[in-house]
């Protein structure tokens, strides 16, 4: 049974202190306005800090084991911030350390995700999700690289999976590069690479076992199949889960390390969706028999003949598929990425997860009972309205956003 959950229930949940504002070079520019609230019984207080200002389309953060912050920009490229404020650009287009010839930015596409390998202290592996002209016609692909220990250059390139689906021709639903997923994690659990891929606006692709769109992939650090994906028969077995419109977010709930995907949806909804191996995620936009739309792309229509709108988890024809956790029931507020918070100096919300809004610029926090079902939501109030991109906990246990605005935050919470 689906679970539909105001967003009003728990607005008084944040504090928020508002901290110094920090340039890319690391210089403070000076306090700002700060307020306070206090919730009785859950004393929490944040701290918001402007960490960086001035990027150019922010998608990404990962963090390495020694503190350095590694951020894409989606027509840029892959950067990095050390310690004290130094930014170095490593990987894409000019101005580079590594110039990326075959990287282009399209519409939603471009250098997107960025994870850092578990073993990074030994082998020094990075990954990203980018657009390529290297594939024919042009596609996404997850390059793998190493990063020198002064943070300075990165080499050894290997394009670990390749050919991901690529929109490469605008239609009536919208321009080309649209719908390409693009985020990369590492499960603490079983130490594999998580890979979310789009739809393309492709009535057939979700359902079609034999592309990569889609989905969510998981695959080794080399890009072969991980075992126990659990693949439908014929399908590629780099597939862990099929039937996405467009997987912008994947997290690993502590503990039990089981994967939840934060989804995109159309008008009328955006899913948080527990994941099975082998699991059906519902989404089919292909009309069935009797029903047109254009380009057989019913995402935004109706794909059945009595006219309801196409269902992000359609139990009618897929009655075995994976059950949201969460959904808006409404007015897609624009999924975007989600971390679990974990740590004890999260207090109340160690636990629950931080789901990130674009259009809805604003974070929810989700409150999931033992089966990962979604018991009390709310948005977390007193944060500037931006439409939030990424989400990260950082090795110092504080919550790190990209926003569309070019901005990257620093939250923390601190006991009263």
């Amino acid at each position: 049974m689906k679970r539909a959950i105001s967003t009003g229930m728990m607005t008084l949940l944040a504090v928020f202190l508002t901290a110094f504002v920090v340039d890319c070079s690391g210089g403070e520019k000076g306090p700002t306005a700060s307020a306070e609230k206090i919730l009785p019984g859950n004393e929490i207080r944040l701290t918001h800090t402007v960490l960086m200002a001035g990027l150019q389309n922010p998608w990404d953060l990962a963090f390495t084991p020694d503190g350095a912050m590694l951020f894409t920009e989606k027509c840029r490229g892959l950067s990095v911030r050390l310690a004290d404020g130094t930014v170095r650009r490593l990987f894409g287009t000019r101005g580079s350390a590594v110039v990326a010839d075959d990287l282009f930015c399209q519409g939603q596409s471009g250098m997107c995700g960025v994870a850092v390998d578990p073993d990074f202290a030994d082998n020094r592996f990075l990954y990203v999700y980018m657009a390529s002209r290297l594939d024919k016609p042009s596609a996404n692909r997850v390059v793998r690289l190493v990063i020198d220990e002064g943070y300075a250059t990165v080499s050894d390139r290997r394009d670990i999976v390749t050919g991901i689906s690529f929109k490469n021709s605008a239609t009536l639903w919208g321009r080309a590069g649209a719908h390409s997923g693009g985020r990369l994690e590492f499960s603490p659990a079983d130490g594999f690479l998580y890979i979310t891929t789009g739809d393309n606006h492709e009535g057939p692709l979700p359902q079609d076992l034999s592309r990569l769109g889609g989905k969510v992939l998981r695959v080794d650090r080399h890009g072969q199949a991980a075992s126990g994906n659990n693949t439908p028969s014929g399908g590629d077995r780099r597939i862990f889960t099929y039937g996405h419109r467009n997987v912008q977010g994947i997290a690993f709930r502590p503990v039990t390390g089981r994967p939840f995907a934060c989804e995109h949806g159309p008008g009328h909804s955006d899913e948080v969706t527990p994941l099975t191996a082998g699991g059906n995620g519902g989404w089919d936009p292909q009309p069935a028999s009797g029903v047109s739309c254009a380009g057989n792309y019913c995402g935004y229509t109706s794909n059945r003949p009595d006219g309801a709108p196409t269902a992000m988890t359609d139990l009618a024809r897929f009655p075995d598929a994976m059950r949201p956790s969460w959904n808006n029931h409404g007015e897609s507020a624009g999924m975007g990425d989600c971390v679990f918070l974990s740590g004890a100096h999260w207090q109340a919300w160690d636990g629950r997860l931080a789901v990130a809004f674009l259009r809805g610029s604003r974070i929810e926090l989700l409150q999931l009972d033992p089966s990962g079902m979604t018991v009390a939501a709310g948005a977390v109030a007193g944060l500037p309205s931006q439409r939030m991109r990424s989400l990260v906990q950082g090795r110092d246990g504080a919550l790190y956003v990209a926003t569309d605005g070019g901005e990257v935050w620093r939250i923390a919470a601190t006991s009263r």
